[in-house]
């Protein structure tokens, strides 16, 4: 396997050796047109775990023995892919599109006031602070005007409600009135994940609390004094990395069939169901599909920095001309799909569940899934468009989208229980973000059930070449929030794993 530094080394050699996206039928062959029946057979547990396996050996001899973006063991995973790609010969045209940027690696805070400790989340690109016993002032207002600040901030750590104005913004203007460290606290029930949205010195170390803890506090100072100690590390770095794209010469090029998943991990584990399960369960899909020819053109993307916010995936889509966007009839996204606690979910596509409908199509491939569930006799509930996942760069630029998944942090009901199996009252996958997430807590049924669930998409779209599906004449584009009605926004945001900026 070659080394990760081999690979981004020379990057621009590997981008110039791999061959440009053409029409050409490979080696000049006639494949038979694909089969479903017969695609979804090759897909086997056997060759999954294969995979998976090689990806935790990649993660396990990293310095981490994790995956995360920019690290040894992402690099290797992107090693990985491509040469199981290259291995087919010609079939695909493979992209290695480099993409950099910031991530933080780790963050970690501590917050005391009055000797008594609280629950707290750093702010994503927070600098490093250690503060003892500082006075804790609360600022006027939201903090949105320097105006907001007294001259008690000075030397102080300040709290500050959510809202209005980005959290950097409030950074920003607390660092300027003098604030040692600031302290958000949320406007709605729960502790945000906030993000400065990069790393700046000029801003104020932060993180946040809870909104009944903010109003608690804000209600003691009102007729007293407290003191707050405050510590946070971070280890923010500038990453190199890449997305990976496999492009089929077979095909329609106006008629293309989308898949993903993302290819890191976060730091604390090796990632194997979130996503080894879905990088695994569309690459074992590539190579399956190049026995066969399509009549759709089929790509594959392996998406980089999801963990830090759907960054690669974002990145991919803002790249796109209208023109090319629009010949993505679908994308499909495969995040988490061998969850040990599972449940066989499909994207809430016509919005009938959770309010927050896909594009024009996005209902049409939820209820194909829902077919190919009831089609081996299994229960099946909807899963909700929540931003989590690289799905949202697509959606917010009018590409209809859908995809499996088997659950991630959600706690499992008796009603689940009921039609999956399973504990109620635990959450769907006990390993996600931790070391656990290895191998030996994969489940193969879930895992199978929506492997072949990929290969049924491939072939049948990849076959009738979205014969009857809505066409795409014009680009909406639009944002989760925005489509989103008040209430599942809120919802939305309360579980959001990702950091938000305001």
């Amino acid at each position: 396997m070659p080394s990760a530094q081999s690979t981004f080394s020379g990057l621009g050699a590997v981008l110039l050796a791999l061959s440009p996206l053409v029409a050409a039928v490979p080696n000049g062959t006639c494949l038979p047109l694909v089969r479903d029946e017969e695609l979804q057979a090759s897909i086997t547990l056997d060759n999954l775990y294969e995979h998976a396996e090689a990806l935790q050996a990649i993660a396990y001899a990293s310095p981490g023995r994790n995956r995360v973006a920019g690290s040894i063991g992402h690099n290797d995973t992107i090693d990985y892919i491509v040469e199981q790609l290259e291995a087919l010969g010609d079939y695909y045209s493979i992209e290695v599109q480099p993409w950099n940027g910031q991530i933080q690696q780790s963050g970690e805070m501590s917050l005391f006031i009055d000797g008594v400790e609280y629950e707290s989340q750093v702010v994503e690109f927070s600098s490093n602070a250690s503060v003892a016993d500082a006075p804790l002032v609360a600022v006027a207002d939201l903090g949105c005007f320097i105006e907001d600040y007294p001259a008690t901030v000075a030397g102080s750590i300040a709290l500050i409600h959510r809202g209005s104005c980005p959290f950097s913004q409030k950074a920003a203007l607390a660092a300027e009135a003098g604030a040692l460290a600031i302290v958000l606290w949320n406007n709605e029930p729960g502790i945000i994940a906030a993000t400065y949205g990069g790393f700046d010195e000029s801003y104020a170390p932060g993180g946040s609390i809870s909104q009944a803890d903010g109003e608690d506090l804000v209600a003691l100072l009102s007729n007293t004094t407290l003191t707050a100690s405050i510590d946070i590390t971070t280890i923010i770095e500038f990453v190199d990395s890449a997305n990976v794209i496999a492009t089929s010469k077979y095909g329609d090029p106006d008629n293309i069939l989308f898949l993903g998943a993302h290819s890191d991990s976060v730091s604390d584990g090796p990632g194997i169901n979130d996503d080894g399960s879905g990088v695994v369960g569309i690459l074992e899909t590539a190579i399956q599909l190049a026995k066969w020819r399509t009549n759709a053109k089929i790509q594959f993307g392996w998406w980089t920095a999801e963990e830090a916010g759907l960054l690669g995936s974002t990145y991919y889509v803002s790249t796109l001309t209208e023109e090319e966007l629009l010949r993505i009839r679908l994308y499909l996204n495969f995040d988490m799909i061998a969850s040990p606690n599972y449940i066989l979910g499909h994207y809430d596509g016509d919005g009938s569940e959770f309010g927050i409908e896909g594009p024009p199509g996005s209902a049409e491939v939820e209820h194909f899934f829902e077919a190919y569930y009831e089609s081996l006799g299994l229960n099946h509930t909807a899963t909700q468009f929540n931003g989590r996942s690289d799905y949202a760069g697509f959606m917010d630029a009018g590409v209809p989208s859908g995809g499996l998944d088997a659950g991630a942090d959600e706690v499992k009901t008796p009603e689940w229980v009921d039609m999956f199996g399973g504990t109620a009252g635990i959450i769907l996958d006990p390993n996600y973000h931790s070391a656990a997430d290895d191998v030996s807590n994969l489940n193969a049924t879930a895992w199978e059930i929506m492997s072949r669930g990929i290969a049924h998409a491939v072939a049948v779209y990849g076959r009738n070449a979205f014969e009857g599906f809505p066409p795409r004449e014009t680009l909406e584009k639009r944002s989760i929030d925005v489509v989103a009605t008040p209430k599942r926004t809120v919802e939305r945001l309360q579980s959001q794993r990702f950091p938000v900026t305001i």
